[in-house]
């Protein structure tokens, strides 16, 4: 079972600070699981872009792919790379900058009350195994800590920014994480 520290950090996650957080609103409980994919440049997996891009250190001259990124300051809670190892960009107890203008049974600004997990990506490729199991792991862990987080509220970026996002697409499993958690 994999722990998480008071301060909000898993302890077997590779830290990798972002500057791009801030506090989350006072009195906000979190209560939401988004799933994310990236891949930088697009299409493309281990470049190691994705953390330096995160963390505001990505050389975006390297690939014209990457030029309309440029001036983005995004995060993510967790990244996920295809091998299975885990990042972890920012604190739980923080808001991470990953879900953009969203909307969740009601609620705006998801970001205030979700978690957010990249998942190295696209939409239309299979996801491997071990990200599987390192999801599966994670989740367990999260939802220990953060209760109202169950089953129903663990979903896509594509559920809370409809016809904006479409991660993390087709080729996701719902079905194998389902079956990982029970």
């Amino acid at each position: 079972m994999y722990t998480i520290d008071k301060n909000g950090w898993f302890e077997h996650a590779r830290k990798t600070p972002s500057e791009n957080f801030n506090a989350r609103p006072e009195g906000e409980e979190i209560d939401l699981l988004l799933i994310h994919n990236i891949s930088l440049p697009p299409g493309q997996f281990g470049t190691g872009c994705v953390p330096q891009f995160f963390c505001n250190t990505l050389d975006c001259s390297q690939d014209p792919a990457l030029a309309d990124i440029q001036e983005l300051k995004v995060s993510a809670h967790l990244f996920i790379d295809r091998e299975g190892e885990c990042y972890q960009f920012v604190s739980l107890l923080d808001r991470a900058w990953h879900a953009g203008v969203s909307q969740f049974c009601g609620r705006d600004n998801c970001n205030d009350f979700s978690i957010g997990i990249e998942l190295e990506g696209e939409d239309h490729r299979p996801y491997t195994e071990r990200q599987y199991h390192e999801l599966a792991a994670v989740t367990r862990a999260l939802r220990q800590r953060f209760p109202k987080i169950n089953l129903e509220r663990i979903v896509g970026h594509c559920d809370v920014a409809p016809g904006r996002k479409t991660d993390p697409g087709p080729a996701f499993n719902w079905d194998k994480l389902r079956a990982l958690l029970a």
